[in-house]
């Protein structure tokens, strides 16, 4: 069983997306971070960095935070969204990498100026903005020829990047612009564990969908 920490955030969505993907058995922790909760003492002794995701596996002991390294290793725990050939592994890995440092952390700040923080720096906004309009691109050009990221199979660097995608209309993308993308992310959203995923912890929130 799996102690899952979480809120309804990419990063969060995309560890409860595996979770569902991988059939594992997990109880749900919801940490409100609007409210403070990362801050609580009891939720940082799994957490010290006081962010969401983290999790406890109580069939192994491991605990862990940072959503990456939660997917890597639930991926090999089960064995499964990471393949086992060399150069497919890489790539997944590769990808994976490409969110982790790309992708989340531009749209992070894309959210932050543009959907909370409008007007109060236009530097920032344009900055960001372009940045992950290029981003967007990258993704564009791998997907024209591939039909995942890793360039193989679904795997844990498709999981990684669809919740970020997800918030295109916060980052006032249109997905028209970028066809590829659009095609993989329509493709994602009909997976019955990306559905479950997106809803944990339970949101009004709707996937939103390309015109």
């Amino acid at each position: 069983m799996i102690d899952f920490y979480t809120w309804t955030t990419p990063n969060g969505r995309k560890v409860a997306i595996m979770l569902e993907e991988t059939g594992l058995k997990y109880t749900i922790h919801t940490i409100h971070i609007g409210q403070g909760e990362q801050h609580d003492p009891e939720f940082l002794k799994v957490s010290p960095n006081n962010k969401i995701p983290a999790i406890v596996d109580h069939d192994t002991g491991i605990q862990m935070m940072e959503s990456g390294a939660i997917l890597m290793y639930l991926a090999e725990k089960t064995g499964q969204f990471i393949p086992s050939e060399d150069k497919a592994r890489w790539a997944t890995q590769e990808w994976l990498m490409f969110q982790m440092g790309g992708v989340g952390p531009f749209m992070g700040q894309v959210h932050h100026f543009t959907k909370y923080n409008s007007g109060v720096s236009p530097y920032a906004e344009e900055r960001y903005l372009n940045e992950a309009k290029r981003l967007y691109g990258v993704m564009d050009k791998r997907l024209s020829d591939n039909e995942w990221l890793n360039g193989h199979s679904y795997s844990i660097a498709d999981i990684a990047t669809w919740p970020w995608i997800a918030r295109h209309d916060w980052q006032t993308i249109d997905l028209k612009d970028y066809p590829n993308v659009s095609q993989w992310y329509v493709k994602m959203c009909e997976r019955p564990a990306v559905q479950k995923g997106w809803n944990i912890p339970p949101t009004d929130q709707q996937i939103p969908m390309p015109d």
